[in-house]
């Protein structure tokens, strides 16, 4: 076991370093800089464009150099001293512009996650233990509306129902008043106030997705071998369900934690913009647009991180919940 843990380990730490390069070149691939775009900027709202100033910017970021020189000048801070760089579009260091907005997403992400799990899983098994029903058509129907809506469309539905029945202002996750205040117990409720139009409209479509896997993964255990020889022994229904088929329906479940993992940070870009959440998803999608390379490159590592985590912990987990799985060869 050891072995394979460190194993897994040193593929981790390629993987990681590839992807840094790969996404590093990546966002340098469109043609110009933040500098050209600054440039532009300026052009366009009527200001004098300093060139003298665009040099000393060049050269305060390192743009003059060529791509793996500036590679390298991101990467070897970010590994001898967990320095992310310094942002181009903000001018202050990547990592604060990060951590004021990752609470709040991992707040939605996880919450959302909790929901996905809390509403499909009890769907799933009614469903499929009552195949056929007006509640499994029912129940179907809904989760093919979930699948086919655009999340986008639920958020601009769900916004005017919050206002409109709730009273609640829709967009953000703070009521105007509570924008600039400090964390209080008022602010927090607050929050909670807001947090189920953004929970719900992220989960929809991963509620239905995993109501369509654990029914079908569901009906293909009931029809197996040891379901019907323990049915056939008398043991209860609720029990065998829940101790065995319910189990290993997981297995497939389970092994999505690593693209949930990522979920946690990255959000979804379009949901924030149209609900206004103060997420990392939208500031991701600045900084590409922007080709504020330092702070993406930083996000999309983080991502990447949380990826390569997520799939060890599911390959970890599914050994657990199926002793069948083994990574170490036999003896």
């Amino acid at each position: 076991m050891l072995n394979y843990l460190l194993r897994r380990l040193l593929y981790m730490a390629i993987v990681l370093f590839l992807v840094s390069i790969l996404s590093f070149y990546i966002i340098n691939l469109p043609p110009g800089s933040w500098i050209q775009n600054y440039a532009s900027e300026l052009e366009a709202s009527g200001d004098i464009v300093d060139q003298e100033e665009l040099d000393f910017l060049n050269m305060r970021y390192g743009l003059d150099l060529p791509l793996h020189e500036q590679y390298f000048r991101w990467v070897v801070p970010l590994i001898t001293k967990g320095d992310f760089g310094q942002s181009f579009e903000w001018g202050q260091p990547v990592w604060p512009l990060i951590e004021e907005r990752l609470f709040l997403t991992m707040t939605i992400s996880i919450a959302s996650i909790l929901f996905v799990y809390a509403v499909s899983v009890p769907i799933a098994l009614y469903s499929a233990i009552n195949q056929y029903s007006i509640g499994d058509y029912f129940f179907s129907f809904m989760g093919l509306i979930g699948l086919a809506t655009p999340n986008f469309l639920i958020a601009l539905v769900f916004m005017i129902i919050m206002l409109r029945v709730f009273g609640v202002t829709p967009g953000g996750l703070f009521s105007p008043e509570y924008l600039r205040e400090p964390w209080s117990l008022a602010k927090f409720w607050d929050m909670l106030t807001h947090l189920p139009v953004p929970v719900i409209v992220v989960g929809t479509a991963g509620t239905a997705s995993l109501i369509r896997i654990l029914r079908a993964q569901l009906l293909d255990e009931f029809q197996k071998q040891y379901v019907l020889t323990a049915r056939s022994k008398g043991l209860r229904e609720r029990f065998l369900i829940v101790k065995y088929p319910l189990r290993m329906a997981f297995n497939p479940i389970v092994s999505s934690i690593g693209s949930l993992l990522p979920q946690i940070v990255s959000g979804s870009a379009i949901v924030s913009i149209v609900l206004g959440l103060p997420t990392t998803g939208p500031l991701l999608l600045r900084s590409l647009i922007a080709q504020d390379t330092y702070a993406a490159a930083s996000m999309l590592l983080m991502l990447s991180v949380l990826t390569v985590l997520g799939v060890f912990l599911s390959d970890m987990l599914l050994m657990w919940l199926d002793p069948r799985i083994r990574y170490e060869r036999a003896n």
